[in-house]
């Protein structure tokens, strides 16, 4: 917009540029009148009188008038200037505050999407390893069954061959067939016990793969990632927590290639949250724990 000092400009270079016209008409008018006495022309001579008009100085005055509208005339345009620069500028400030504030949304789109994703990650490794302990579960009580099948066509074929056997080995032989049971009794128990250890221990490490990537989770998803925080970083911590999953201290325990920011970073992920996950993850739950940060990137 142009300020009222500059209209205020204008109008005074407008002014003289008009005085400066109405006073050279007025000396070309002055310049040609005559100023003699009025006389009744003599009838005996006719004198011819001839007035000189110094045309410089009227060609200083408009030449003057014409650079004085030549200024006013580059003013005005370096007025228009300034004017439209300040338009070109509010309008890239706007264009900029537009396009930052699109990215701002296009950044918590993304954020929220990554978690998302991230959970569904989480549900379907769930159901998958659940999957598989059933399937485990389920072939373990197939093999114990068969065992127990072949167990009793044993028996069976034992008790045939016992009532064939003659009087005089009755006895001998229903020792032998006790002692047999009791050793065939006691390999099927140590099967079935192995069996049923092999299958805790595995149920065990599944549920501490689970663990550990819930934590991961957790603390990905309270960490706030310093600038100086690089793709491939590995963190050792040592968690320091109570029943519940409340976290008592947290502190690097272990080899960490990040720096000090993001070593406090990860801390302070882990404090942030106020409690681990703890429900469902009770059988591997301990007291202190030692987690291995990893960041991959985004």
């Amino acid at each position: 917009m142009i300020s009222w000092r500059e209209i205020g400009a204008q109008t005074r270079a407008f002014g003289l540029a008009v005085g400066v016209h109405v006073l050279m008409a007025a000396l070309v008018v002055l310049g040609t009148m005559n100023w003699e006495p009025f006389r009744q022309p003599q009838p005996q001579a006719i004198a011819i009188e001839a007035v000189m008009v110094d045309t410089s100085k009227i060609r200083e005055q408009r030449e003057e008038a014409q650079k004085a509208v030549e200024r006013e005339k580059l003013r005005d345009e370096r007025a228009e200037e300034l004017r439209k620069q300040r338009e070109r500028e509010e309008a890239l400030k706007k264009e900029r505050d537009l396009k930052a504030e699109q990215e701002k949304k296009r950044q918590e789109e993304l954020d929220a999407q990554k978690k998302r994703e991230s959970q569904l990650k989480l549900d379907q490794l769930r159901k998958e390893q659940e999957k598989k302990r059933e399937e485990e579960r389920k072939k373990q009580q197939e093999e114990l069954e068969k065992v127990r099948a072949e167990a009793a066509e044993a028996e069976k074929k034992r008790k045939e061959e016992a009532e064939k056997l003659k009087q005089v080995e009755a006895q001998r032989q229903r020792e032998a067939i006790e002692e047999r049971r009791k050793k065939e009794e006691a390999i099927i128990a140590q099967k079935v016990g192995e069996e049923e250890r092999a299958f805790q221990a595995g149920r065990i490490a599944t549920l501490s793969d689970e663990y550990q990537a819930a934590i991961q989770s957790f603390v990905t998803q309270n960490w706030l990632r310093p600038p100086t925080a690089k793709a491939g970083l590995r963190c050792t911590l040592r968690i320091v927590q109570i029943p519940g999953g409340e976290v008592i201290s947290a502190s690097i325990a272990g080899k960490c290639n990040g720096d000090e920011a993001t070593k406090r970073s990860i801390i302070a992920a882990v404090e942030r949250g106020g409690a681990l996950p703890y429900r469902g993850f009770e059988d591997v739950f301990a007291r202190e724990i030692d987690f291995i940060f990893i960041y991959d990137g985004d």
